[in-house]
């Protein structure tokens, strides 16, 4: 079954940085929305961001506007978050997800079954 693989994460402080990819060999994800979704513990796990096919669109949740920007290669098959300004609220695990829909892309978990290992993300002083 399909997964997306990330990488990334890390410690870092906060007003600090950090970029995330997710990437797969199984699928073309020039095909599809790319989604990033975090889950802090305890907590449900929530829609970050949500590029297009093409990247023409993209999508942020309003924690994060602002601060994170998606992109993609898709020559290289890959789909980029760049974390800036990072708060300790935004420490999570992060996934990516791929979707046939943009609109749908983040809309809520419960639309994909599959999930990759996540990447996590800290961030404390």
């Amino acid at each position: 079954q399909l997964q997306l693989v990330e990488s990334g994460g890390g410690l870092v402080q906060p007003g600090g940085s950090l970029g995330l990819s997710c990437t797969t060999s199984e699928i073309t994800l020039g095909y599809y929305a790319i989604g990033w979704f975090r889950q802090a513990p305890g907590k449900e796990r929530e829609g970050v961001s949500c590029i297009s096919s093409s990247g023409g669109d993209t999508y942020y949740a309003d924690s994060v506007k602002g601060r994170f920007t998606i992109s993609r290669d898709n020559a290289k098959n890959t789909v980029y978050l760049q974390m800036n300004n990072l708060k300790p609220e935004d420490t999570a695990k992060y996934y990516c997800t791929a979707s046939d829909s943009f609109s749908l892309c983040v809309s809520h978990p419960a639309l994909y079954d599959n999930w990759g290992q996540g990447t996590q993300v800290t961030v404390s002083s």
